[in-house]
């Protein structure tokens, strides 16, 4: 079965940036990064196609960017401008999520 492994949380400030990276065991497909704030439903925040065209929520539009490398297997999210509200615990699954979903990284967004 695919595993999906995130990285690169952590604690910053307002307005700060973070780069989040996701470690696919299987081939990239059509990738998501999906995020779950406490009390909250984990929402997709961010898409990215095979062919490398984006769609983005938009509470985050203008401020995060998805990219992929297909030769590292990886997919990434770029964070700026980072508000409170962005934080949660981030994961990657494809687009069409699978039942395989990995740990999570946790973004806390607070000065």
């Amino acid at each position: 079965q695919v595993q999906f492994v995130e990285s690169g949380g952590g604690l910053v400030q307002p307005g700060g940036s973070l780069r989040l990276s996701c470690a696919v065991s299987g081939s990239l497909y059509n990738m998501g990064w999906f995020r779950q704030a406490p009390g909250k439903q984990r929402e997709l925040v961010a898409g990215i196609t095979v062919f490398g065209s984006t769609n983005y929520a938009d509470s985050v539009k203008g401020r995060f960017t998805i990219s992929r490398d297909n030769a590292k297997n990886t997919a990434y999210l770029q964070m700026n401008s980072l508000k409170s509200e962005d934080t949660a615990v981030y994961y990657c699954n494809y687009r069409i999520p699978t039942p395989y979903w990995g740990r999570g990284t946790q973004v806390i967004v607070s000065s």
